[in-house]
């Protein structure tokens, strides 16, 4: 009989790093896991989020943290140009896999996209401004790349939001969006309440 104390469970640190890992900046064999649960779990929700965009052929479209690349496909097949910032590597030889030459893929972050002023028509991003580490600078730097009249398009798992909707919505006015909206929506199959937010950039 083995007098040895019983394994413990992994504590919150290691969960929460292991979560990380596959979610929050995908890497090694977690991300690759992570990888293929968001283009499963996220599918519809970044599809419904392309659609309410309401893309033109003529158009610019910005994609925040597009993980493995569902959304960012479906807009590079309405928009004129799309652009990927992403900042895992794993997720971004994703995006190039699904999307080839039809977006380009860039390293980068909401706060820090790389783009020049007035670049782009719309920004979308889903489930990812929860990972946002400084949301004032991401929301300015989204209001900074859009054109006048451009739009912002975003949805994340409401229960996962770091602040309600309504506050998100507040940050967004703070940088200077109007017009704006929010609301949920509940995506098909298991996956969670989804918190939407619409804004404009003032023409």
């Amino acid at each position: 009989m083995s007098t040895s104390p019983s394994p413990s469970p992994p504590g919150p640190g290691v969960l929460d790093a292991a979560l990380d890992r596959a979610f929050g900046h995908p890497s090694g064999l977690l991300g690759r896991l992570g990888g293929k649960l968001m283009a499963i779990g996220n599918a519809a929700t970044e599809h419904r989020v392309v659609g309410l965009a309401r893309l033109e052929p003529d158009e610019t479209v910005l994609v925040i943290g597009p993980g493995p690349g569902v959304g960012l496909d479906a807009a590079s097949k309405l928009a004129g140009e799309v652009i990927g910032v992403e900042p895992s590597p794993q997720m971004r030889e994703l995006c190039t896999d699904r999307c080839g030459d039809r977006a380009e893929v860039r390293a980068g972050s909401a706060a820090r996209t790389g783009c020049a002023d007035a670049s782009a028509d719309v920004v979308l991003t889903v489930n990812n401004v929860q990972f946002w580490e400084d949301r004032p600078a991401a929301f300015a730097e989204l209001f900074r790349v859009l054109r006048p009249g451009g739009r912002l398009l975003l949805s994340a798992h409401e229960k996962w939001l770091p602040v309600t909707r309504h506050e998100l919505a507040g940050e967004a006015a703070a940088a200077g969006f109007t017009d704006l909206q929010t609301w949920t929506w509940d995506p098909p199959g298991f996956a969670a309440l989804a918190a939407q937010l619409r804004a404009v950039k003032p023409a």
